[in-house]
C-alpha cells in the first residue's frame, strides 16, 4: 500500500476532491475529521486545550469553538505554537494508525488529506504521491469569505499565512484545478485515480513486506525448533 497526500490552499476544494475519491471506493483520511475527534470533550488534548485557553474557546456543551480558537491563535504566534503542540502530534498519530489499519484491510493505496502538508513537512516522508488542489485567486477569496463569514481583509490575511499555491504546485506530482464545474473536477480526479491504479509500487511494497514477514516467521520457527531440540537432549 502507498499513501497519496492531498493538499491545497484554504477553500480551494480539497474536501470536494476527497469526496470524489471516497465515492470511487478509495479509502480516505480527512485531517479535519481526525482533528475534531482528537479534540472531543474529555480527551487528553481537549483537557490540555481547556487548561491553556480556558472556557473561552468552548461552546456551552463543551465542544471546541473552532472559529473562536482560530481568532485567538491567528495573531498570536506563541498561542498558535501551543495549539499546534497540543494537536498536531496526536492528529498525526491518529492518521498513521488509520493508515496502518487500511493497509491490513488490503487497500492498494489511500488518500490522506493534509492541509499543511508542505508547511509543516511532518508527513512528507510517508507520501508516495502528492496532489494539490487549486482554483483562481478571486474564487479562493470569495469561497473563504462565504464559507467562514470572513471579511475580505481577514480572508486575505489567512490565505497569506499559507505557502503560495504556486510553490505547492511545483512540489506536487498532480494538480487538480477546481476553478470550473464539479463535473470538470470529477473528471480530473478520476483521471488521477486511473493512473494510481496502474502503479506497481503497491505490489513492490507488498513483496518487500511479505519477504520481511516470512523471514521473521522462519526465524522464530528456527529459534523455537533449536530450543525444543536442546531441551530434548
Amino acid at each position: 500500500m502507498f499513501i497519496v497526500g492531498l493538499t491545497g490552499g484554504l477553500a480551494t476544494g480539497k474536501s470536494t476532491v476527497l469526496s470524489i475519491f471516497r465515492s470511487n471506493g478509495i479509502a480516505v483520511i480527512d485531517a479535519d475529521e481526525v482533528a475534531r475527534q482528537v479534540l472531543l470533550p474529555g480527551t487528553k488534548a481537549w483537557r490540555e486545550l481547556r487548561g491553556f485557553f480556558g472556557d473561552e474557546v468552548l461552546f456551552s456543551d463543551g465542544n471546541v469553538n473552532r472559529a473562536r480558537l482560530g481568532e485567538i491563535v491567528f495573531d498570536d504566534i506563541e498561542k498558535r505554537r501551543k495549539l499546534n503542540a497540543i494537536t498536531h502530534p496526536r492528529i498525526q498519530r491518529a492518521m498513521m494508525k488509520m493508515a496502518i489499519s487500511y493497509f491490513f484491510s488490503g487497500h492498494s493505496y489511500i488518500v490522506m488529506e493534509v492541509p499543511l502538508l508542505f508547511e509543516t513537512g511532518k508527513m512528507l516522508t510517508f507520501m508516495h504521491k502528492i496532489i494539490t488542489v487549486v482554483c483562481e485567486d478571486h474564487q479562493q477569496l470569495e469561497r473563504l469569505c462565504k464559507r467562514n463569514d470572513f471579511s475580505e481583509n481577514v480572508a486575505k490575511k489567512r490565505i497569506s499565512c499559507q505557502m503560495p499555491l504556486e510553490e505547492k504546485v511545483a512540489k506536487s506530482h498532480f494538480v487538480i484545478d477546481n476553478s470550473g464545474s464539479f463535473e470538470n473536477t470529477r473528471q480530473q480526479t478520476e483521471c488521477i485515480i486511473r493512473l494510481l491504479k496502474r502503479s506497481k509500487f503497491t505490489w513492490y511494497f507488498r513483496a518487500i513486506f511479505g519477504i520481511a514477514f516470512l523471514s521473521v516467521v522462519f526465524g522464530i520457527g528456527h529459534i523455537v525448533s533449536n530450543f525444543i531440540m536442546n531441551r530434548s537432549e
